[in-house]
């Protein structure tokens, strides 16, 4: 600019210089307050989409068969009243069983040791069970349990010799059914709680409670017996000298008597 700008003075107002230009001039603004009244209170005309929309949405609240109030929920029913007597009931129970439930309150620290120990009895009680108990049995005990069991040597000589008899005949079922029966009228005779009524020749192999050379004997006969009976098969002369060396083991292998 050709002109110099004015200093400060003391009192900080701007002096202008000998030379300085003098200020331009803005231009005139237009007037709108005019306008902008006009516009603000005149009439806006509303797009033809909009009062469609309108319309359409006051047609759609005006349908009864639509609904758009929120569903109630259905009122809880009131729960039934139990009847008098089972009502006395319960009080009657409560009356007679409250003492007990505070003495077990009371003493539930010993309590708690006791079921545990019964339930201790319980679980070795069924082990016992389920374990052969022959496997369980040591030294007299055992041994006079078998000695309950040892069958006649006249006895059993005489069968052995019935029972071979009907084998030279070629009889082997019968020889072989014969020892079963004999033999488990031997034992019933020796000790009759062994052998339950109505037992059958499988279940008798299986009792625990008898000796393991009784047990073995019963098996090996028992086995022939119902092929001979159920399976429809004749028994051979291997099959009878198995089953007559089983029998002979149990009655007669203790004493050392070779029949």
């Amino acid at each position: 600019m050709g002109g110099k700008l004015g200093h400060a003075g003391h009192n900080g107002r701007w002096r202008a210089g000998a030379q300085s230009a003098p200020w331009p001039k803005l231009p005139a603004m237009p007037r709108l307050r005019g306008a902008a009244s006009r516009a603000t209170t005149g009439s806006v005309k509303r797009p033809a989409g909009d009062q469609g929309f309108a319309d359409a949405w006051d047609a759609v609240r005006s349908d009864g068969d639509i609904q758009f109030q929120p569903v109630p929920e259905p009122a809880t029913p009131e729960p039934p009243t139990p009847p008098d007597w089972l009502t006395d009931l319960l009080e009657w129970l409560g009356t007679l069983l409250g003492p007990v439930a505070q003495a077990i309150a009371g003493n539930w620290f010993w309590l708690q040791w006791l079921l545990l120990g019964g339930l201790a009895v319980l679980v070795l009680w069924g082990l016992w069970r389920l374990i052969d108990p022959a496997t369980l049995r040591f030294g007299r005990r055992a041994r006079a349990e078998e000695e309950e069991l040892r069958v006649d040597q006249g006895q059993a000589l005489q069968l052995l010799e019935e029972a071979d008899r009907l084998a030279a005949e070629g009889r082997f079922d019968e020889a072989t059914h014969l020892l079963l029966q004999r033999s488990v009228g031997q034992i019933a005779e020796l000790r009759p709680d062994l052998i339950p009524p109505s037992s059958t020749a499988r279940e008798i192999a299986a009792l625990p409670a008898l000796p393991a050379n009784a047990r073995s004997a019963f098996a090996t006969i028992a086995a022939r017996v119902e092929r001979s009976l159920f399976a429809l098969t004749r028994l051979t002369r291997d099959d009878w000298q198995a089953a007559r060396a089983a029998y002979a083991d149990f009655a007669l292998g203790y004493r050392g008597v070779r029949a």
